[in-house]
């Protein structure tokens, strides 16, 4: 599991923080027992077969498996004092060296540094845009708008086929996101102001969308594990917010999983969904700014190695 390192270049490992072992030990397990309290119940429902419509889709449309997820690290750039390192995570691109441990950037990839600066320049020019919140989640409505099959089969809908398709014709589509956008029906896409693609993705993002801010869980595990666990941590807690807010806000009737409707299709429902919109958007920048700290750092970190 573990590398051992015969000579290091770059950075000296004295201008490096240090962690000691209470530290980084307490950090670790604080990270664990923040998971455990959401994902242990959620693991043992599901051995069961018991669906959840938010921690379902967050990993099975993000792809990062809770094993992962709980795997604390601390992020390029940081020494671990380690006297045992059975006792470090279980990750690869650790190195062993005088009595500390750190993630080694001669492990890193660098066929991967150009796709980090493209993650890099969507995350700084699309968090630099004025926010937009017209939208009121109609994405949702949009995927079921006149559709011969139903996304989400295992929860029932709150309203008939053809009311869920006078709304949708009764309201502007305003969407922004190419991967929202993308699972509208065929005859829902055209309704959509703007013509969305995968080439004009960056171009379209805007920070006030609930599936970009959710997706800010995705930017930073794929990052992993040269990225901290605690912005990790983070960003997915902030996208299980978004999610529950983009299934209260559709048109299905999620209330046996805990989820009351924000019924959008009225007046009170929109402002209800504007004020959580607005609620995400806030605790949704402080995230992006580690995570565009994060990228920027790897990527220093990566050059300078390399050189």
């Amino acid at each position: 599991m573990l590398q051992t390192a015969e000579k290091r270049t770059g950075r000296n490992a004295e201008q490096m923080p240090v962690l000691s072992r209470d530290r980084w030990m307490a950090m670790k397990q604080r990270h664990e027992d923040e998971l455990a309290g959401l994902l242990d119940p959620y693991l043992e429902k599901r051995s069961r077969q018991i669906k959840d419509p938010v921690l379902d889709f967050l990993f099975e449309y993000y792809a990062f498996r809770p094993s992962h997820l709980k795997r604390w690290t601390p992020g390029i750039g940081v020494h671990l004092e380690c006297d045992e390192p059975s006792e470090l995570p279980e990750i690869s691109e650790f190195t062993v060296k005088d009595g500390t441990a750190f993630l080694n950037p001669d492990f890193f990839p660098n066929k991967r540094i150009r796709s980090l600066k493209w993650t890099l320049e969507m995350l700084e020019k699309s968090g630099d845009k004025k926010p937009f919140f017209g939208c009121f989640g109609m994405h949702e409505w949009a995927m079921m708008y006149r559709a011969e099959n139903v996304r989400h089969d295992q929860i029932p809908l709150r309203l008939p086929d053809e009311e869920i398709a006078e709304f949708v014709e009764s309201r502007p589509l305003l969407c922004t996101h190419f991967d929202a956008f993308r699972f509208f029906t065929e005859k829902a896409r055209p309704m959509n102001r703007h013509s969305l693609s995968r080439e004009t993705f960056s171009d379209m993002e805007q920070p006030a969308c609930v599936h970009t801010n959710m997706d800010l869980y995705k930017w930073a595990y794929k990052l992993h594990p040269w990225i901290s666990g605690e912005i990790i941590r983070e960003a997915f807690f902030n996208a299980v917010e978004a999610r529950k807010t983009d299934m209260q806000a559709s048109p299905y009737d999620a209330t046996q999983f805990g989820l009351e409707p924000i019924k959008i299709e009225t007046e009170q429902g929109r402002k209800e969904y504007l004020d959580k919109q607005m609620e995400i958007y806030r605790n949704s920048m402080p995230i992006r700014e580690k995570v565009i700290g994060a990228y920027r750092r790897v990527i220093d970190f990566c050059y300078e190695f390399s050189s």
